[in-house]
């Protein structure tokens, strides 16, 4: 029975042993700060340490030498022998601490992650430094390392994008006729718009006012999340078009009248390809430039030229 216990113990520490072993050493050098109080900076310090410790993959080294490059972190790191070394620095923009930091492969000389989020308050520390402690053990940037009691206050705020995705405005300009449309000149054209808005496109439908009614369905692919977007897309729908063509009347052999115009159709499907801008994106509201191509299957053959300005919000 004794013999069965020692060989059971012996295992058990021969496990710890292997599995200590199996720990990486990673060189956590002081934080360079800008801007940051002592106290918020070695709390971070520790913050950290704490969080990587409660992984199994490292054993953390503190040094008290300060570093910046990561040539100097390689060389600490082979003074220290350990297999990574890890570089972060904080630096206040107002409110806000942009944190960024380097993982060094000491080893091989070279940088294995490069990466930096930010903490809208030295309170936010905290889950930052769980997220950053994330992102050194799987190698992966921060903003993937989100989970459950380690979200940052940043990721809690909207976007300055809109948070609400439903779109809806109007907008004015002139329809140029290019064929059809009673070889007329330019004519009003007013458009309302009513859809839905994700980070790269748009859908909707439109209606509009312009030598007739039109009701289109819309697409745009959005090239931007910036306030200066540009957009390409297209719409499909149907155009009740006005013709103001005089009438002509023949007569035929037999003696009756006929109209020349009365078999002709006006109306039919349109099809439109456009594009343009959409200024001031991220905002509650946005200044629409759109520039349409439209072809209406009717027997007139209308095509156009449509330049509008409006608003959506």
């Amino acid at each position: 029975m004794k013999i069965k216990i020692l060989i059971i113990l012996f295992f058990s520490f021969s496990l710890i042993t292997f599995a200590q072993d199996k720990k990486e050493k990673i060189l956590l050098l002081p934080f360079n700060s800008i801007g940051i109080d002592t106290i918020s900076i070695k709390t971070a310090e520790n913050l950290l340490k704490f969080d990587l410790n409660k992984y199994d993959k490292w054993e953390t080294v503190s040094t008290g030498t300060n570093c910046i490059e990561d040539t100097c972190a390689i060389n600490l790191g082979k003074k220290y022998d350990t297999q990574k070394a890890f570089i972060c620095s904080l630096s206040r923009l107002g409110e806000k601490i942009i944190v960024q930091y380097l993982l060094i492969d000491v080893k091989n000389s070279k940088v294995l992650l490069s990466d930096n989020t930010s903490a809208l308050s030295i309170e936010d520390l905290e889950n930052v430094m769980k997220r950053i402690a994330a992102s050194i053990t799987k190698q992966m940037p921060v903003d993937k390392t989100a989970e459950v009691g380690a979200i940052t206050e940043k990721e809690t705020v909207p976007e300055l994008r809109r948070s609400a995705q439903r779109t809806v405005g109007f907008s004015f300009g002139y329809l140029f006729p290019t064929e059809g449309y009673d070889n007329a000149d330019r004519s009003f054209a007013f458009e309302f718009r009513t859809g839905f808005e994700t980070e790269m496109s748009a859908i909707g439908l439109m209606l509009a006012v312009r030598r007739g009614f039109v009701a289109n369905i819309y697409g745009s692919y959005l090239f931007s999340r910036e306030d200066i977007c540009p957009y390409i897309g297209g719409a499909f729908g149907f155009h009740w078009v006005t013709h103001d063509a005089p009438i002509v009347y023949t007569i035929d052999e037999n003696g009756q009248y006929s109209n020349k115009n009365e078999n002709k159709k006006d109306n039919g499907f349109e099809f439109t390809a456009n594009t343009g801008l959409r200024l001031f994106h991220t905002y509650d509201f946005q200044i629409l430039l759109n520039l349409d191509y439209t072809i209406t299957l009717n027997d007139y053959n209308d095509k156009a030229l449509i330049f509008t300005i409006g608003v959506l919000w």
